[in-house]
Formats: structure tokens, sequence, C-alpha cells
């Protein structure tokens, strides 16, 4: 595994965001993990998490496209921070999109923040964790509508998380697998609760072991029940 890698883990752990117990998700599953991007609360935080981001982006994809886009609320933060991240890491200007749940009707009109979207524009999508895929399928019609009087679409490469929860999505495969299969584009993960699991079971940080045999156990099970199907 990346050393990247493991530093993000034991980041999400030191800022709260992996936490270990009993959790019921949005489907309604009860889970032993969750993971809760909204616990990155400072400058530090955001800017480290970009970085991962850009890592994880250039690692998948490289840096040939124009936009990275950030579903709202969530991955207007996440946008933002990675695009300064590439800046940064890659000598290399991305732009930034987010789209409003309402459309403003005075001022900066429309659905759009940040860069506006143009026919033939290259995107990536950022997220911070994807169960169901909902916000993807709501996003996708608003992307494809920025080129719909153009003779040449937008073109979107790809789908970056933070964490893949390696569980079933609405039918039997992954949800990012789902997502590949829908909308025919590359997804990837900083990184997967696989390597997760790998990384903290019964390894002790900061003097304290974070997975254990019985949290091993439960972890297990909760795949055993609501993995994709291999």
């Amino acid at each position: 595994m990346e050393q990247y890698k493991k530093e993000f883990i034991e980041f999400m752990v030191d800022c709260g965001v992996l936490k270990f117990g009993d959790f019921v998700t949005k489907s309604g599953r009860n889970t032993p993990f969750f993971i809760n991007t909204g616990y990155y609360r400072t400058g530090s935080q955001l800017r480290k998490l970009g970085e991962y981001y850009a890592r994880a982006i250039h690692e998948k994809f490289g840096l040939d496209f124009d936009v990275l886009f950030g579903p709202a609320y969530k991955g207007i933060p996440l946008g933002v921070a990675s695009v300064m991240a590439i800046s940064e890491l890659y000598n290399k200007d991305i732009r930034y999109c987010s789209n409003r749940k309402e459309i403003k009707d005075h001022g900066d009109k429309g659905i759009l923040l940040g860069s506006p979207i143009n026919a033939g524009d290259r995107i990536i999508i950022i997220e911070d964790v994807t169960t169901a895929g909902t916000s993807i399928h709501e996003t996708m019609p608003i992307l494809h509508a920025q080129a719909a009087n153009s003779e040449d679409d937008v073109k979107v490469l790809g789908l970056v998380v933070s964490v893949d929860r390696m569980e079933r999505g609405q039918g039997s495969k992954s949800a990012l697998k789902e997502m590949e299969d829908t909308f025919g584009f590359s997804t990837t993960a900083i990184v997967t609760m696989d390597e997760v699991v790998e990384h903290l079971y019964n390894k002790p940080y900061k003097g304290k072991i974070i997975i254990d045999d019985n949290l091993k156990k439960a972890i297990d099970e909760y795949y055993r029940q609501y993995g994709p199907e291999k």
C-alpha cells in the first residue's frame, strides 16, 4: 500500500471522520464503521484532504482534464481544496465547478458555482462517499445540459471518492461498479475499506488498537451481508 494511503487512513482517524461502533447508514443498514467528511473543519485539514484527493486523481486519471465537479453540498469544499492542491503539487490549473440545490433568479443566476461548463469539457466528479449513487444520478443530467445546444457534449471521465465502502449499491454489484456500468466512466478512491482494515487491524496507532478481533469479526459479518457479489 502506498505511503500516502496509510497516512490518509490515520488522518481520517485523527480528524474523527472514520469511526467504528454501531451506526445506521442512510439506506438503513446497521454498519460497524462510518465515514463522515463533515468532520473536516479546519483550513489545515482541508489543505491535507485536498492533497490526498489530488494524489488519487493524478494516479488514476492523470491531469489531462478541464473541470473538477463537486456536487452540492459536501462536494463544494472537496472540489475547491483539490484543485488548489493540484495547482500546488503539479503546477496544473484545473477549473472547479459545483451546483446549487436551488437555481438563483437574481445576481449570478443559474445552477452552477465556480467555472461554467462548456461543450467539450472533460470532467471528473469528486464526492465524499458513494453508497447508492443518488447524487451522481442527479449530477449527470446537470452536466450534460450545459452542452445541450452544441454538437459537442461534455465528457465525464470518472468519479473519485475518499473511501470505497466496498458494499452493494442498489443491486448486487458494488456502488462504484454500478456507477461504472451505468455511466461508462472509471471510478477510484483514495483508499478502500480493505486497505483501512489492512492498515489498522491489530496494529497499534498512537498506543491504541483501533480494529481488534471483535471489530474485525463485525466488519467481516457486515460484508457477508452487504458485500457485492464476487
